[in-house]
């Protein structure tokens, strides 16, 4: 999958957005928004909630830019943030089991549980728009 895949005018706007929110999210993990991430992290998870805050934060900053600029690692990197996504996924179910507000918006039980539904969504996006899926499919008809 080294292989660098053309993508459309629309695949590329829709991957820019999604670096974008991404360095933005993880801005936002690093300064304004700090308090409420740790809402996400689960009680459960044996670290300190403002360190996984911030090094979540970093890691999407990180995508985010690499999604952005590295073209010859764009398919890979559609996979690493598909993978980020879901790994960050429990957070979002202990949000919505512990009735943890964040956001201003995510201040009910129904608000989160609609969150969720929006996880394959992200996944999806970054598979897509990085071209990761067209790259996988290419390589399994090269075989």
């Amino acid at each position: 999958m080294s292989k660098t895949i053309e993508t459309t005018l629309t695949q590329n706007i829709f991957r820019i957005l999604l670096a974008f929110f991404m360095v933005y999210a993880g801005f936002s993990h690093l300064t304004f928004n700090r308090v409420d991430f740790q809402a996400q992290v689960p009680d459960w998870l044996p670290l300190s909630k403002d360190l996984v805050v911030i090094l979540s934060g970093i890691v999407e900053m990180a995508l985010g830019l690499g999604l952005a600029f590295w073209k010859k690692e764009r398919a890979t990197l559609g996979w690493v943030l598909a993978l980020f996504f879901v790994l960050v996924f429990p957070g979002n179910i202990a949000q919505y089991l512990d009735h943890k507000d964040a956001f201003g918006a995510l201040d009910s039980d129904n608000a989160r549980l609609i969150r969720l539904f929006f996880q394959p969504v992200l996944i999806a996006w970054a598979l897509w728009s990085a071209g990761s899926y067209q790259a996988w499919r290419n390589s399994k008809t090269d075989d």
